[in-house]
């Protein structure tokens, strides 16, 4: 980084310079291809010398110039042929003045008189003078100071993509933590914020696979346990009805394993990056019915669910499969921990949706209501029994993260735990 940093500067400091010889060359060669006849002035003088000369013999005429220089302050001159290196012999013509820069580098006029090898010279032009090597010190320092300010507001830039680059160093060595300080108002705070969250994410796919392997350790291996039992039980029997028993326990088991695979499954499509959302327009005044109803089937005779679904609720778009699936592992859930009565809700506020189902059970602890959104996670303390795989809720916070909203849980009024599910409102050109 500080070799780049190194070029990127003497690299301005001689781009500045060479930039400043081009211009000086550039006035220089403007100024010998310039026409006198851009300088009416000093064409006149030339023409009226020059017929002030005609009627004087040649012998005289370099005393009547410099008698001329002397009386009016022109610089005239007399110049004789030798005197002129550079210009060719047959040029200037008579009465078109041309430019000559002799050896100390001033600018003349010339002009050849008649029936003569003698040219008339006039200095019009302010000595041009070249830069003395003291003169472009000072023109480099300045240029050099330019650049320097340049660095100086580049330098935090280099400092902050430094950072960067040692967080994601570290992140690489398997740290599994990005924690660079990158100033909020700085030019790479973008970078940094999406450089933690991909790492947030590669952590979390890394904690969420740990603890898929984790579930499946225990429950893979726990029923496939009881198969076992259940198969040596079976050999063993000496009637049909006990071996029809064993059957059924395997079937049982069977089913298990099949709902963890399935869960296992669903969560691992929602956490795969290319998840296309089938977003089309639905009328949630039947979805949330329908679904309460089948819920309501399979849950406990003695509860009660009830929902409350917000009249203008007949156009969300959505993707219906995941939000019928977010609604389903909610309703779910709350009928697990419920004691009577479990309660849904609906309705359109501002420019988003919001979801809101809730029970009376025991409610979720303040501590745990960020953690009951991960994955293979079950609390112990609201149940002592074994009552799922801790995958519900995961993938009720992945479905509506793909839909751009939140999840969260707080407590509900009617004394347990309200789960809140957000995501914003999409035209159906979205």
């Amino acid at each position: 980084m500080t070799r780049h940093f190194l070029q990127l500067y003497f690299g301005i400091v001689a781009t500045l310079a060479i930039v400043s010889w081009g211009q000086d060359r550039l006035w220089h060669l403007y100024a010998d291809s310039a026409r006198p006849d851009s300088y009416p002035s000093q064409a006149a003088v030339l023409t009226l010398v020059e017929r002030q000369l005609e009627s004087i013999p040649q012998e005289r005429w370099p005393a009547a110039v410099d008698e001329l220089a002397r009386s009016t302050g022109l610089d005239l001159d007399l110049m004789e042929p030798e005197e002129l290196a550079g210009i060719d012999a047959a040029g200037p013509r008579q009465d078109e003045p041309a430019l000559w820069t002799d050896a100390e580098n001033r600018v003349w006029a010339l002009q050849r008189l008649a029936n003569s090898d003698r040219m008339l010279a006039f200095r019009f032009v302010a000595e041009t003078s070249q830069r003395t090597p003291l003169e472009w010190l000072a023109v480099i320092v300045f240029y050099a100071a330019i650049a320097l300010v340049i660095m100086l507001w580049l330098w935090p830039l280099r400092r902050d993509l430094r950072a960067l680059e040692d967080s994601t160093l570290k992140f690489g060595d398997r740290n599994w933590s990005f924690d660079a300080a990158i100033p909020p108002r700085s030019p790479v705070a973008s970078l940094a914020a999406a450089f933690g969250r991909m790492a947030r994410r590669i952590d979390g796919l890394i904690g969420s696979h740990k603890d898929m392997a984790n579930a499946m350790s225990h429950e893979i291996k726990t029923p496939l346990s009881r198969m076992r039992f259940e198969i040596e039980l079976a050999r063993s029997a000496e009637t049909r009805e006990a071996i029809l028993q064993h059957l059924d326990h395997l079937n049982t088991d069977i089913a298990e394993l099949n709902a963890f695979v399935t869960a296992t499954l669903e969560y691992a499509v929602l956490e795969r990056a290319e998840v296309a959302l089938n977003i089309g327009q639905h009328d949630f005044t039947l979805v949330v019915p329908a679904v309460t109803e089948s819920v309501r089937r399979s849950a406990r005779s003695d509860l009660m669910l009830s929902y409350d679904v917000a009249h203008d609720t007949h156009k969300v778009m959505c993707d219906a499969h995941l939000i019928e699936t977010v609604l389903r592992n909610l309703l779910y859930n709350a009928t697990r921990y419920a004691k009577q009565r479990v309660h849904v809700s609906f309705k359109i506020a501002a420019d988003s949706y919001h979801l809101y189902v809730e029970d009376d059970g025991p409610g979720i602890p303040a501590p745990d209501r960020e953690r009951v959104f991960g994955s293979f996670v079950q609390l112990s303390a609201r149940s002592t029994s074994h009552t799922g795989f801790g995958l519900g809720l995961a993938i009720v916070k992945r479905a509506i993260e793909w839909h751009g909203g939140a999840a969260r849980v707080d407590g509900s009024p009617l004394g347990g735990a309200r789960f809140m599910v957000e995501w914003p409102v999409r035209t159906s050109g979205a």
